[in-house]
């Protein structure tokens, strides 16, 4: 079990370190992390999806033996992306829900994701730390009681809140849309692109948990080489890549070339803005300085968070916020209970270039005002050492902690932070131009050591 309880979910490689009877534990000790307000919510009540991996099966029925013994009563969405179950949590009013899917890692790999009422996220102290405890020291017990099952099927109630959210104005030209798949959950999703005034143009829409043409995984760029190329090669208006689970989006713009997902906030949320305007706006620390500004520009309040979707949420709940998005191709709504929805953020993509009447590139532009790095890893020993050293360096900028350190100047800034999933400091910059990102990314990779 080292290693597999995470920050945010369960995660390791199927059958050595998560594997059926780990699922039931699993399922037993989740109920701990429901307090009252959750359980009298939903009435017990946990929804309960998988991915199309072939070990998600088995995982996925012990782990609702687990919960019914726990004296949960389990309603079962069978095949669903993330985003699904995060909607049939809220959409059903159910005490919290669970997903299995492992997300983009490889086939190997299984893993479990949680949720509680209105979809919030199971963190902190009392979250999976909580699980852990209960699974490595054996304090699971069942309920006098055994909980129910019940299937059901969300697919209907999703499509059409989804296709509800599509503002085509009379007379906006048929986009020509690629859609790259990856074997992935996304696949399901093509009755309800077909449905959304689009011509779709679906690539890799196979549900393969082998991922047998690339990773599942559109924050590489070489995982988009396969889209871009049909973006190209069909004249299209704009490419999009799910993750493995669907919860995480990427574009890329009618010429082929990637949109940081920074900028796509930046974009949704000025479209947004429109019937919103004065709304909180939600962004993590690792964006383009463009973001908080286009946001103020368009009439929005702009948030900045550290990293991680259960502080992202936090925020939107807390500020009443719109919406909000994170770097990793995460984006999230207040109309889906503050929760990530790449399709969703793939349609107001589509509303706002219906709207303008523009290409994608022709947006993207203007918030193109500075030169940004990649995030760059870093393996080191010491993380908290070599913070202490980055801000002693730099004592003469604006230094703030919130999430690792940022460090900020007038014409530059950067922020490094520890990953909460890998043993790596993760570092990325922006400058006024190109040649000042190459000399500040060339002093602090000096004191960072050689990237992997």
């Amino acid at each position: 079990m080292a290693g597999i309880f995470k920050a945010y979910d369960v995660r390791g490689l199927y059958p050595s370190q998560l594997h059926d009877e780990l699922a039931y534990q699993i399922g037993l000790a989740y109920r701990a992390v429901l307090d009252e307000d959750d359980l009298r919510h939903g009435g017990g009540k946990i929804v309960v999806g998988r991915d199309m991996r072939p070990h998600s099966v088995p995982l996925q029925q012990r782990l609702i033996e687990g919960l019914r013994d726990s004296g949960l009563h389990v309603v079962d969405i069978g095949l669903a992306t993330t985003p699904m179950n995060y909607f049939a949590v809220g959409h059903l009013g159910a005490s919290g829900g669970i997903q299995v899917t492992a997300s983009h890692n490889p086939a190997e790999y299984n893993g479990i994701k949680f949720s509680k009422r209105e979809a919030r996220p199971v963190s902190g102290d009392h979250g999976i730390p909580l699980i852990e405890s209960k699974v490595t020291t054996g304090d699971l017990s069942k309920a006098a009681e055994r909980g129910g099952y019940e299937t059901t099927e969300i697919m209907e109630a999703y499509r059409a809140f989804l296709l509800g959210q599509l503002h085509r104005p009379e007379g906006a030209a048929r986009l020509k849309v690629v859609v790259d798949a990856a074997n992935g959950m996304g696949t399901i999703y093509q009755p309800i692109l077909e449905q959304a005034h689009i011509e779709l143009i679906p690539l890799y829409f196979e549900l393969d948990g082998s991922f047998p043409n690339h990773e599942a995984n559109p924050l590489k760029l070489a995982n988009l080489r396969d889209l871009s190329a049909a973006v190209r090669e069909y004249d299209a208006d704009l490419g999009i890549s799910f993750d493995g689970d669907a919860d995480r989006s990427a574009f890329v713009d009618e010429n082929g070339e990637p949109v940081g997902n920074d900028l796509t906030t930046a974009l949704i949320a000025g479209e947004m803005l429109g019937e919103h305007s004065g709304s909180v706006v939600a962004y993590d620390l690792r964006s383009s300085r463009a973001v908080a500004e286009y946001i103020e520009e368009k009439g929005g309040q702009p948030v900045r968070e550290r990293v991680g979707h259960s502080f992202i949420k936090a925020t939107l709940r807390k500020h009443d916020g719109i919406f909000g998005g994170e770097l990793a191709g995460h984006y999230y709504f207040r109309d889906t209970y503050t929760a990530d929805n790449a399709l969703l953020a793939a349609f107001h993509v589509f509303n706002l270039l219906w709207q303008t009447g523009r290409t994608f590139s022709e947006l993207v532009r203007p918030l193109q005002r500075y030169a940004k790095s990649e995030e760059t890893n870093f393996q080191v020993e010491d993380k908290q050492g070599k913070i202490e050293l980055l801000a002693e360096k730099y004592s003469d900028g604006e230094i703030d902690y919130l999430d690792g350190i940022t460090v900020q100047y007038d014409d530059w800034w950067f922020n490094v932070r520890p990953s909460n999933t890998e043993p790596y400091l993760r570092m990325v910059a922006e400058a006024k131009d190109q040649a000042q990102l190459d000399t500040r990314m060339a002093e602090l990779i000096g004191l960072l050591g050689d990237p992997v």
